[in-house]
């Protein structure tokens, strides 16, 4: 397995497997083209997107630049070898690197196999909190 920064639509389009809904090209564009926005792709040996997870520099005038992981994904068929670690600690380190005091996660309660992930790559419980959101306009997927 091999990780890498996605610098070019193509990558990001051929991970479509990986997302929630199909990406668009204009979306995907725009992603690379944000400051602080990262994906980070981990490739099976024979080149195929296994799993992939991205990042969301988020800078504020008191606090500093810290990372929030936005999505953690990794096909079924790799499951359970480790993949999502390895994206989280990839993640957590390219953060360190751009000088975030922290990174962090939201995660439902429920999400067992994240929770694990998470844990297991030195995230802590920082408490239970709630997820308010404002709808605009119907998703397209």
């Amino acid at each position: 397995m091999e990780i890498r920064q996605a610098t070019t639509v193509a990558e990001l389009l051929a991970a479509e497997h990986l997302y929630d809904g199909p990406p668009r090209p204009e979306w995907a564009e725009r992603f690379l083209a944000a400051p602080g926005h990262l994906m980070l792709i981990a490739y099976a040996e024979d080149g195929f997107p296994a799993g992939l997870v991205s990042g969301i520099e988020m800078l504020h005038p008191d606090k500093g630049t810290e990372m929030c992981l936005y999505e953690l994904s990794v096909d079924e068929r790799y499951r359970r070898r480790g993949i999502g670690g390895a994206l989280t600690r990839a993640l957590v380190a390219v953060a360190r690197e751009r000088g975030c005091y922290d990174a962090w996660v939201g995660v439902d309660t429920d999400n067992d196999p994240a929770l694990a992930t998470y844990r297991s790559t030195g995230a802590a419980d920082d408490g239970v909190f709630a997820m308010l959101t404002w709808e605009f306009a119907p998703k397209d997927h």
